[in-house]
């Protein structure tokens, strides 16, 4: 009987976790452009300036690299926290930066928490591969993170009301693909 309750409650949690999925938008991260566009089935929805890793693109763990290949956005974090709003260890800490502020570089706003699909980013998850906002905006366009992808912090709100938990991530090393351009 336990067993029997156990199966119906495990059915229960992925039937349910599977029906929260986001399987309408997709989103592609260019290493190239340094730019990351939406999208919504297959029509190109937002695009974004982002910056990825100043030591290349990897997955081994310590090596500060972003992870190449298909992810998806396994956790949302930071509903309903004002723009600039810092997080340690994926939870609020109450200190809020603006635009630019000068000094450290921490995670603002929201997260995107990436879990890699493929061998060559099955190490993203551990590693707290997210996508994320950043004070450091003036640096959105160039290589300068330590693997994440930073986006601006009104990019990241923008990103938390368009995608939802299980949308598709794929991060490139090549340019946006030609269907990426908005109209």
């Amino acid at each position: 009987m336990l067993l029997i309750l156990r199966f119906c409650f495990f059915l229960s949690l992925f039937l349910l976790l599977g029906c929260a999925r986001d399987t309408h938008h997709h989103i592609v991260v260019s290493i190239h452009d340094e730019k990351m566009v939406v999208f919504t089935d297959t029509h190109p929805v937002a695009r974004y300036p982002v910056s990825t890793s100043k030591y290349g693109t990897g997955d081994a763990v310590g090596s500060y690299k972003t992870p190449l290949g298909r992810f998806i956005i396994c956790q949302k974090i930071g509903k309903g926290a004002p723009l600039g709003m810092v997080f340690k260890d994926a939870k609020a800490t109450g200190e809020i930066l603006v635009p630019n502020a000068p000094g450290r570089d921490p995670i603002v706003t929201r997260i995107f928490w990436l879990e890699g699909q493929d061998a060559c980013n099955r190490n993203a998850r551990k590693r707290c591969i997210y996508i994320h906002g950043t004070p450091q905006e003036r640096s959105l366009g160039c290589r300068k993170s330590y693997g994440c992808i930073r986006m601006s912090s009104h990019d990241a709100l923008a990103l938390d009301a368009l995608v939802g938990r299980g949308a598709s991530v794929e991060i490139i090393e090549g340019a946006l693909p030609s269907n990426a351009f908005l109209n």
